[in-house]
């Protein structure tokens, strides 16, 4: 019941998506504008930077909620904080209220990692900065550290279920990005560079897609990548 109850607690919780909602506040469906993504990026492009800090900070701040709100709730199961946030993961990125499509889970992994352990919160993200700016790829962020984190916990910890547990939300998270590997493969995945280098990247974009409409779609990929 412990196992069921902190899965559950985070799961819904998870499910919580303020992107979705301050979209339908406005009266539109965030996944069917901008990237298509139910995330505090797409919030960003869709609504403003406010909106999306807000519901990053949001993302961030529930899955940190229910792994010591697990904790707190079962103190039996030593493995409740790591299970709830595991599954707070899992709820965002599978919402039942949202047919089962919401965001991809970076925000609320970080919220993990910091009820964790802060220290190894800002070590991850120096990490990943490093990623960030060899790979150029926003989303190799997301999945290098969905990989990573699960082993830093188990090696920490001295807990192989723990890993697993985690190694669940890395799947689901993975799974949210094989879009993104094949718009690598295919040279449509928008770069970290199109920030402020948006001439030329929309350029190559451009080159690699086909059509009269290649500039429309290489504008859109340019979102879509930086989600």
């Amino acid at each position: 019941m412990e196992i069921l109850g902190s899965a559950l607690l985070g799961y819904f919780v998870g499910g919580i998506n303020p992107s979705y909602i301050f979209g339908k506040l406005k009266g539109f469906d965030i996944r069917k504008s901008g990237s298509g993504n139910a995330g505090a990026s797409n919030a960003v492009i869709t609504m403003g930077k406010t909106i999306g800090v807000i519901s990053m900070v949001f993302d961030i701040v529930k899955a940190y909620l229910v792994y010591h709100l697990a904790d707190m709730l079962f103190p039996e199961f030593v493995l409740a904080g790591v299970t709830s946030g595991a599954f707070c993961i899992i709820g965002h990125i599978f919402p039942i209220f949202m047919g089962f499509h919401g965001g991809k889970g970076l925000a609320c992994l970080a919220g993990v990692a910091i009820a964790f352990n802060p220290k190894v919160f800002l070590i991850l993200l120096a990490l990943e900065a490093v990623v960030a700016l060899v790979t150029n790829y926003i989303c190799m962020v997301a999945i290098t550290a969905s990989i990573i984190f699960p082993a830093v916990y188990g090696v920490m910890m001295g807990s192989p279920a723990g890993a697993l547990i985690l190694g669940l939300s890395s799947c689901a998270v993975l799974f949210r990005h094989v879009e993104n590997i094949r718009r690598i493969h295919q040279g449509i995945e928008a770069r970290i560079s199109y920030l402020w280098d948006r001439k030329n990247e929309i350029e190559r974009l451009k080159s690699n897609y086909s059509g009269e409409d290649g500039e429309e779609r290489a504008y859109k990929a340019g979102n879509v990548g930086s989600k």
